[in-house]
């Protein structure tokens, strides 16, 4: 059998060779693709349920649930891209993320960045229906805006939040769409179905990861192709923070991968991405994820009720640590990272604070959340090995 180890890595290292020469090699316009058609190599799912995302007849499936991103592995920062998308169900809503963030910004499912809107034209009838007038804040043939902390410069028809497009060039489900956003220094202007319509300057971040979007109701994307410009230098201060390793350890969805006893399942619910308490019963209603930690950090949203306790106690390697600060219904970023002896938080832009380990604590245990306050939640829950 011995012989046999040279040829299988031979023959490995010859597959990996031609699979990259054959990614890097760009078409007669100097696009290369970015799906192959049959997986998603190059892709990562960023924050949502495992069945999300899929390959169906050579095409990108989304199923709307839960709302989320599927990016991109690496950044990029100039470039023109080409994509088509159609929703499969009338009123779909989905978007494609232009320089964002690895995972979610704080308190949302969404990342942060310059998001390139895909909606379905029935989204704009139901709400002229419903409202007895045109909707003066958004439209379906391709807005631009940037998102939970980016910035952008908005050109053309703008209400200052986004930029409109000068046409109306979208079509409706199930129809495909094809857009074609040219990215560069900053600046990006969307051309829907063979024509540009909308945009923006100054954006900051500038370089980041590309998205598609989860946001409700079935979607396909195909034909993704890309062709990189030349760096303008995006420096650290406009360049989105590079993913470390995160991989999310709640699905937004239901509780895979946790565990609690039978008795004390009622105490959380879940729903609109986010781990809620239902009764607050300590110790005794701890969920647990199913892995084990040693070294790690962890990226913890957490939201205290409106009225009650603020504080919440996650348990690291077999200790209690306070989650302090956070303001009664509303989301806090907690940072959580766990060394050889102690554990260190970061909540939001405050000062860190550290506990000590328990003594004899284990070197590798489950990451546990207490029921202490009915009414708080959890969301955008990630880990990392260290």
């Amino acid at each position: 059998m011995k012989p046999l180890l040279p040829i299988a890595l031979l023959l490995c290292a010859t597959v990996s060779l031609a699979v990259a020469a054959e990614t890097a090699k760009p078409d007669a316009d100097g696009f290369v693709p970015m799906f192959n058609g049959r997986d998603l190599t190059g892709w990562t799912n960023a924050n949502c349920a495992p069945e999300t995302w899929s390959v169906r007849d050579g095409v990108i499936h989304c199923t709307g649930n839960p709302i989320g991103g599927l990016r991109t592995v690496r950044q990029y920062e100039n470039f023109v891209i080409e994509l088509e998308w159609r929703h499969l169900r009338r009123s779909g809503n989905s978007g494609f993320f232009v320089w964002g963030t690895a995972i979610n910004a704080p308190g949302v499912p969404f990342l942060r960045g310059i998001e390139v809107q895909m909606l379905d034209q029935g989204y704009a009838e139901d709400f002229e229906r419903k409202s007895g007038k045109k909707s003066d804040w958004f439209t379906t043939h391709g807005d631009v805006f940037a998102i939970h902390g980016a910035s952008m410069k908005y050109i053309g028809r703008t209400n200052g939040k986004r930029s409109f497009p000068t046409e109306d060039r979208s079509r409706p489900s199930p129809e495909w769409n094809h857009y074609r956003i040219v990215a560069n220094n900053g600046s990006l202007r969307l051309h829907v179905n063979g024509k540009e319509v909308s945009g923006g300057d100054e954006a900051n971040y500038r370089k980041g990861y590309l998205a598609l979007e989860s946001e409700g109701s079935p979607v396909e994307f195909r034909n993704i192709r890309i062709k990189e410009l030349p760096s303008s230098g995006a420096g650290p201060e406009v360049t989105a923070p590079a993913d470390p390793g995160w991989r999310a350890i709640y699905n937004a969805v239901d509780l895979r991968g946790w565990r609690t006893s039978a008795a004390t399942e009622s105490a959380w619910a879940t729903g609109g991405g986010r781990i809620t308490v239902k009764a607050a019963s300590g110790e005794v209603g701890m969920l647990w994820t199913e892995t084990e930690f040693a070294r790690a950090e962890f990226v913890i949203d957490y939201q205290p009720p409106k009225s009650g306790p603020v504080a919440t106690t996650v348990v690291v390697r077999g200790t209690p640590v306070s989650l302090n600060g956070a303001t009664p219904g509303k989301f806090s970023r907690f940072i959580v990272t766990a060394d050889a002896s102690r554990v260190r938080v970061t909540r939001d832009d405050a000062a860190p604070y550290e506990v000590e380990l328990r003594s004899g604590a284990p070197a590798k245990a489950r990451l546990g959340l207490r029921p202490e306050s009915s009414g708080g939640a959890f969301m955008n829950l990630h880990a990392r090995d260290l």
